[in-house]
C-alpha cells in the first residue's frame, strides 16, 4: 500500500480515535489522546503490513519493534499496547 494512502487513511483512524480513545477500557481519565496516539498509529500501520496473521503472531515482533518506531515519541510499549492492539483489530476486523 502507497503511503500516501496509508496517510490519508490514518487521517480518517486518527479522527476516529480522538473522539473515541476515552471510552476505552484502557484510558486512564488524567492521560489524553496524544499520549495513546502513537499506538494507534502503529496498530494501523501493522494491520496494513501483518494484517494477514493473527495477533497473537504479530504482538512479540511488534513489542520488539516498537522502540525503533519513529512515531513514539515518549511512550513505552507497556503504555500503549493495548491501544495498537486496538487499532489493529478495528483495522483487521479481529473483534
Amino acid at each position: 500500500m502507497a503511503d500516501t494512502v496509508k496517510s490519508d487513511g490514518w487521517n480518517v483512524e486518527q479522527m476516529y480515535w480522538r473522539k473515541n480513545y476515552h471510552n476505552r477500557p484502557y484510558a486512564h481519565g488524567d492521560r489524553q489522546f496524544e499520549e495513546y496516539e502513537p499506538g494507534y498509529r502503529y496498530g494501523y500501520e501493522a494491520a496494513h503490513r501483518y494484517g494477514d496473521r493473527s495477533w497473537e503472531d504479530v504482538e512479540s515482533d511488534l513489542s520488539r519493534e516498537w522502540d525503533s518506531y519513529p512515531h513514539r515519541g515518549r511512550s513505552t510499549w507497556q503504555q500503549v499496547k493495548d491501544a495498537v492492539r486496538d487499532a489493529w483489530e478495528r483495522v483487521t476486523g479481529s473483534r
